[in-house]
């Protein structure tokens, strides 16, 4: 059986019976976790264990582990700054800054993948304007050149750890007010003004090595009437064909209300298909989710296929035998600044 197109979440600790069989459907190729999936290591260990079982090849496993006030999974892991810290610092320290974000990256990447995780939807590479709060100090900076080094010396430390990076969100959320979660956010911005600013840590993303990529629920209206992840202007134009984009296209999450203006939730996950994202998210709604699985029951891609089964994770190194190693030890230490001064120059 391969990776189906939909990637589903769990309602809490243990899997369900429902739960189980929504997840041997065919159309089922992951599941992402949110915190009230975790209650400490040994029982996500237990969870991620039962999930992997249940079919072969394995499901992906994935969650949000940003760092600040997204991070998913706290108790037994190291509280990880936001990326806008590693911004201030960056102003300050250059060079201390992207050490220390390559450090972050690897710090993340290895605690997840022991843990049996194989990948964050991370680095935010949005533009930190200060305009939108939803995103706030989850960019790393509001200076496009700096994103971009910052995310990528954090991708660095992603890739050595074994983990595939997923940058978000494509082409850019920074410079809307609307929380697509609760709206339907419009960018009116010129065309050469996102392509120049917003594109521009995708675009050197992309050529550094990115496996995937996330859009916005965001339109665009100078350039296009449609939400980025359903518009193949932004997916196939750009991404693919501008930026020569060759790895995994996530939707964002389909229930979102922003996505609401597509259709209902079998007309969201057929159009975001369409419009090129391989694997489409579908959270918080069960009923959605059953609705979106037999509407892609008998879809395929093989492309899409081959694209994510590289987001599975590699060089899983048990919990114990992690904190033992002389790099682990290091990066706590480095990150620990972040304890001592959380917010730094962020004005929060």
């Amino acid at each position: 059986m391969s990776h189906g197109p939909v990637m589903l979440d769990l309602q809490g600790c243990e899997i369900t019976a429902e739960e189980r069989e929504l997840l041997r459907h065919p159309a089922t190729g992951g599941v992402i976790l949110f915190s009230r999936n975790f209650a400490d290591p040994r029982q996500l260990q237990r969870l991620i264990g039962e999930i992997h079982a249940l079919r072969e090849p394995r499901l992906l496993v994935a969650v949000d582990q940003e760092g600040g006030r997204v991070q998913r999974f706290r108790e037994g892991f190291t509280r990880l700054p936001p990326a806008a810290w590693l911004g201030s610092l960056y102003d300050t320290n250059q060079k201390r800054a992207l050490d220390i974000a390559t450090e972050t990256g690897w710090l993340m990447a290895s605690e997840l993948l022991s843990e049996g995780v194989d990948f964050s939807f991370a680095p935010v590479l949005d533009i930190g304007t200060g305009i939108s709060a939803v995103i706030g100090d989850r960019a790393f900076h509001p200076q496009a050149h700096a994103v971009s080094e910052l995310a990528q010396a954090w991708m660095r430390g992603v890739h050595e750890a074994g983990m595939a990076a997923v940058g978000k969100h494509f082409p850019g959320h920074g410079a809307v007010q609307e929380d697509s979660h609760l709206e339907l956010p419009v960018d009116g911005r010129r065309s050469d003004e996102i392509l120049s600013q917003d594109l521009l840590p995708f675009r050197q993303l992309v050529a550094a090595g990115i496996e995937a990529i996330m859009p916005a629920h965001v339109i665009y209206s100078q350039v296009d009437g449609a939400l980025a992840g359903f518009s193949r202007y932004w997916l196939q134009h750009i991404l693919r064909g501008k930026l020569g984009f060759q790895g995994v296209i996530f939707s964002d999450d389909l229930s979102m209300a922003a996505a609401g203006e597509v259709g209902c939730a079998a007309e969201r996950a057929r159009s975001a298909l369409v419009a090129g994202c391989d694997m489409v998210l579908v959270c918080n709604d069960r009923r959605a989710a059953i609705e979106v699985l037999e509407e892609l029951k008998a879809h395929t891609n093989p492309a899409a296929q081959l694209r994510l089964v590289r987001m599975h994770g590699r060089h899983r190194r048990p919990r114990e035998k992690l904190r033992m190693t002389q790099r682990w030890k290091q990066a706590v230490k480095l990150i620990s600044a972040y304890e001592c001064h959380p917010v730094l120059d962020l004005g929060l």
